[in-house]
């Protein structure tokens, strides 16, 4: 229908057009969570069920492929696959994980429905292009290539991602909640490798896809957390001085 295409195309639009206001408000202004707690954002929930909330939207749009003209097609499905089960993890386990730390602050209720609209917004585009709007799953010779090729990069990634992840949550949970410097592995390149692992994540996603639809999620990806790193290797120079190495760099190894 025209409506739809008119719908998916404004909404792409709207993914691209958030993303450079989305990088001047966090390089000024840091999401006060986790680290950068502070109050004065309104009424808070468990970081478990926020996280839970902020990420439900992307598997509960898995519903659109039985509407999608690619719904009978393998391939569509096996696209779709690696971007599901990133938030499985994002909405299932990785709240499961920080329950064990009894001591956390609260999440502000005004960032998670700020996120839940993105992954709303984010959710609907991948999963209507994947299973209706892509249109050369047959025509694209080079299709199996840019999969295969982008899922290396993707599973790279995802695993840095939830390696750093349990890396934090752990050291959260040994120090009553407190914070420390982290140390080992990519930690010693960088202060944020869980941001590096998820943006290695979405740039091998828009590999796999060859979209505007995945390449404009891996732009935002960039303009939301590279800034946030940032922001967390300010934080952790002014918090441990001395004990914080000055060349660690903040998100990618050797450069940011």
């Amino acid at each position: 229908m025209d409506s739809d295409r008119t719908f998916f195309h404004y909404s792409l639009l709207s993914l691209y057009l958030i993303a450079p206001p989305t990088w001047i408000s966090l390089y000024f202004l840091q999401a006060p969570y986790g680290k950068h707690n502070r109050p004065g954002w309104g009424p808070t929930i468990s970081p478990p069920l926020a996280w839970f909330f902020m990420e439900s939207p992307t598997l509960s749009h898995s519903l659109l492929f039985p509407f999608g003209r690619h719904f009978s097609n393998p391939k569509s499905f096996i696209l779709i696959s690696p971007f599901l089960l990133h938030y499985f993890n994002r909405t299932v386990l990785y709240p499961l994980r920080l329950s064990r730390n009894k001591n956390a602050k609260g999440f502000p209720v005004s960032i998670a429905l700020t996120a839940f609209g993105f992954n709303l917004l984010n959710a609907y585009l991948q999963a209507r292009w994947v299973s209706h709007y892509k249109d050369d799953y047959e025509s694209d010779g080079f299709f199996w290539w840019k999969f295969l090729g982008g899922l290396l990069i993707f599973g790279v990634g995802m695993k840095v991602n939830m390696w750093a992840d349990e890396v934090l949550v752990g050291m959260k949970k040994q120090g009553g909640g407190g914070y420390k410097v982290p140390s080992g592995g990519l930690f010693e390149l960088v202060s944020c490798p869980n941001y590096f692992g998820e943006i290695l994540e979405w740039f091998g996603w828009a590999v796999m896809t060859w979209s505007w639809v995945g390449f404009g999620f891996f732009f935002y990806t960039c303009a939301n957390l590279m800034p946030r790193a940032r922001a967390s290797r300010h934080w952790y120079l002014e918090k441990f001085k001395d004990e914080f190495p000055k060349k660690r760099k903040a998100v990618i190894p050797f450069m940011y």
